[in-house]
């Protein structure tokens, strides 16, 4: 179970919460759901791995709508002098036709987070740097920030052989049945040239919630 079920997912309401938070009747569901879903494609395409964004939060009151960008560069969501924050507010507004309060949440800790680690690894592989090397130094650096326990997978045609194959690197302990633990999931993608794309899976084991 715990290997075919998004950890996350499964864990809503213990101790994840949703990326989008409002409460909308039949009849608005899908024109607020397609707005949000533009407004994370816009910050994607805007930033995209520059700013090491971790994830879009969006909560919905009547008169204002509140975006969090969680980041592990908040100097280029900012930009200079403040300038590429307000440009990106006024695009999000465009969108949502409403007041927009834009809040940047600079993570401490990027090697403590499943979608950076993942993206990391997909850049090395990207740029030919040996996979091996890649899931090797980013599962350590990730012990080292302080995680009790990490797991990563990696699978397709690694170095580019004719015959794709799936390689892991675990760490400590990942419980993933356990319920109460507090586990952040991603999987990402790379384009390895040459060999097609290779799929990368990291688990990170933060400890229990209590």
């Amino acid at each position: 179970m715990g290997q075919k079920v998004n950890p996350i997912s499964m864990r809503l309401q213990l101790n994840k919460d949703w990326r989008s938070r409002w409460f909308a009747n039949k009849r608005d569901y899908a024109a607020q759901l397609t707005q949000d879903l533009a407004v994370r494609k816009l910050i994607q395409d805007k930033l995209g791995s520059r700013a090491s964004i971790n994830k879009v939060d969006i909560e919905r009151s009547p008169n204002v709508v509140s975006v969090t960008i969680s980041t592990a560069k908040a100097g280029v969501v900012i930009g200079r002098g403040g300038t590429g924050a307000q440009e990106l507010k006024a695009k999000i507004e465009q969108i949502y036709g409403i007041p927009i309060r834009l809040n940047i949440e600079e993570l401490k800790k990027p090697e403590l987070y499943a979608k950076l680690v993942a993206e990391n690894i997909a850049h090395q592989i990207e740029r030919r740097i040996s996979f091996r090397r890649a899931i090797k130094s980013s599962a350590a650096s990730t012990m080292r920030a302080g995680a009790k326990g990490v797991r990563i997978e990696i699978a397709g045609r690694l170095g580019g052989t004719e015959m794709s194959r799936r390689e892991k690197e675990v760490q400590g302990s990942v419980p993933l049945h356990t319920m109460r633990a507090d586990i952040d999931y991603y999987g990402a993608r790379a384009l390895y040239p040459g060999a097609g794309i290779i799929g990368i899976k990291v688990w990170i084991y933060k400890g229990e919630v209590v």
